[in-house]
C-alpha cells in the first residue's frame, strides 16, 4: 500500500546523497584537507555536506587563497572515486523520467558532477545546474531556480529531492515542495530544514506512467 501520492510537473533531484553515494570519497578528501589546518574533520564534513565546496573554504579560512583552495579540493574529489555507485532506486527512477521532465541540481562542479554521474552509471542528464552554474549556491535559492527555469518551469511545479539540510532550504526557498531522503541526515534535521516528505531513498518512490504531457504522479511507500 502507498502511504501518499505526490502530484508535479517536474522533479529537480541533488546528485551526491540521491543519485550518487559519494560520501565515502567525501569524507575522505574533507578530513584530509581538515587534518592539514587543525580542524575537526568530522565538524568540517558535516559543514560541508550540501554545499560548494568554496563556501565552506571561506568560512574556515578567510585569509587563504579560495580559489586554490577550492581547486585542489576539487581536484582530489574528481580522482577519488573509489565506492562511488548509484544509490538505490536511484537509477531506475531516472530512467523512467523523460528527459524534460527532472533536473539535477548539484554543488559540485559540472567537471566533478561529470565524473561521478559517470562513475555511478550514469548518463549525462540534458539539464544539469551545478556550481559552476551559478552565483550563490544552497542554501541560496539560485540552484532550483535555475533547475526549474532550464526546464521552462514554475518552481512551484517542481518537487525538490534531497538529502541535506541546505539543499532543502534552497528548494523551499526558490518555492518548490521537498522530498527528503534518509540517505545522509536523520529526521529531525531535515523536518528543521522544511521536508515535505521524508522516504529512505528512491527506492521508496514509485512514478506512475508518463502520459504525454501530464502531470508526474508519484507514490511514496
Amino acid at each position: 500500500m502507498f502511504a501518499m501520492e505526490i502530484r508535479c510537473r517536474a522533479l529537480l533531484f541533488d546528485m551526491d546523497g540521491v543519485l550518487v553515494d559519494s560520501t565515502p570519497a567525501v569524507a575522505r578528501v574533507w578530513t584530509t584537507w581538515a587534518s592539514k589546518f587543525g580542524f575537526a574533520p568530522a565538524d568540517v564534513v558535516r559543514q560541508a555536506h550540501g554545499r560548494p565546496s568554496i563556501e565552506t573554504i571561506r568560512e574556515l579560512l578567510p585569509s587563504a587563497d579560495h580559489h586554490a583552495e577550492d581547486l585542489a579540493i576539487q581536484k582530489a574529489e574528481i580522482e577519488d572515486l573509489e565506492d562511488v555507485v548509484a544509490l538505490p532506486g536511484a537509477t531506475e527512477l531516472v530512467s523512467a523520467l523523460p528527459a524534460d521532465r527532472f533536473a539535477v541540481v548539484t554543488s559540485a562542479t559540472r567537471a566533478l558532477a561529470v565524473v561521478r554521474l559517470r562513475a555511478a552509471g550514469f548518463a549525462i542528464p540534458k539539464h544539469l545546474v551545478t556550481s559552476s552554474d551559478i552565483e550563490r549556491g544552497k542554501p541560496d535559492p539560485e540552484p532550483y531556480l535555475q533547475g526549474a527555469q532550464i526546464l521552462g518551469l514554475s518552481p512551484a511545479g517542481c518537487v525538490v529531492i534531497e538529502d541535506a539540510p541546505a539543499g532543502i532550504q534552497s528548494g523551499k526557498a526558490a518555492g518548490s515542495r521537498a522530498l527528503a531522503l534518509r540517505t545522509t541526515t536523520a529526521d529531525p534535521a531535515l523536518q528543521a530544514a522544511g521536508a515535505d516528505w521524508i522516504v529512505t531513498d528512491c527506492s521508496k518512490i514509485r512514478l506512475q506512467p508518463v502520459d504525454g504531457d501530464s502531470d508526474l504522479l508519484l507514490d511514496l511507500l
